[in-house]
């Protein structure tokens, strides 16, 4: 675990240093102002529902956010060739991924955290529950950790940033329409695609303020999933 943490401050010292966090972070905020100060504040709308909506957007760009910011993880390492001196180190391949992983989440946290005074601008003009605030804000990073672990997995696949970010955005895009494809689909398989969807199905409960032990497990799943197959292409290239 502290090889971890090492890689982990190693990590994180290299966003503070590179305009990618803070470009990505105030993009990532921006679009949630805007959209709710749009959907939120000036439109008459009940204040849960002005909650709900912004668990949306929140959670769509956390989600994006932790997407692009893994592209890099491990991809900029191949690319500038220091994954060398990282293979002769003596850290194991999980060891490597929990490190890399940690850091971005990390960087995830800290843009959903610069929210929080959103909804609670609802909470003083009007009637939010404090359960809703956090079961949003437990969805919301529950989401961002499994786009965090599918980016770093198209991270471990690819060679440049470019590709990794192709790859990230083709696993998340599929994972998300998935909802569409079992609206095409006859029961009982369009009930099971709809539960593969890493949106709506999963998701929503978290927007509306219910806290669903299927979505809390299917996130953890996803995210443990992307991992463990990080792990297992960082041993494979080791190897080579």
């Amino acid at each position: 675990m502290s090889a971890a943490l090492l890689i982990a401050r190693r990590e994180l010292f290299s966003y503070f240093r590179s305009p990618l966090a803070a470009t990505v972070i105030a993009a990532a905020l921006l679009i949630d102002g805007i959209v709710f100060y749009w959907k939120g504040l000036s439109e008459k709308v009940l204040s849960a529902v002005a909650l709900a909506e912004f668990n949306w957007v929140a959670g769509g760009t956390a989600f994006l956010a932790g997407l692009v910011l893994a592209m890099r993880l491990v991809a900029e390492e191949r690319q500038t060739g220091s994954i060398t001196l990282i293979n002769t180190a003596p850290l194991k391949d999980s060891q490597i991924v929990a490190g890399k992983f940690l850091s971005a989440f990390l960087m995830v946290l800290l843009k959903t955290a610069l929210t929080v005074y959103m909804p609670l601008l609802l909470f003083v003009n009007g009637k939010v529950s404090v359960g809703h605030i956090c079961v949003g804000y437990a969805g919301i990073l529950l989401y961002a950790a499994a786009g965090t672990a599918i980016g770093l997995f198209g991270s471990a696949l690819a060679r440049s940033q470019v590709v990794a970010v192709i790859i990230s955005i083709a696993i998340a895009a599929a994972l998300v329409l998935m909802w569409a494809v079992a609206k095409a689909t006859d029961p009982p398989i369009n009930t099971f695609l709809a539960h593969l969807a890493l949106h709506h199905d999963n998701q929503v409960p978290f927007m509306q303020g219910r806290l669903e032990l299927g979505g809390v497990v299917y996130y953890l799943a996803v995210t443990w999933f992307f991992l463990l197959a990080a792990t297992k292409v960082l041993e494979a290239r080791r190897w080579r």
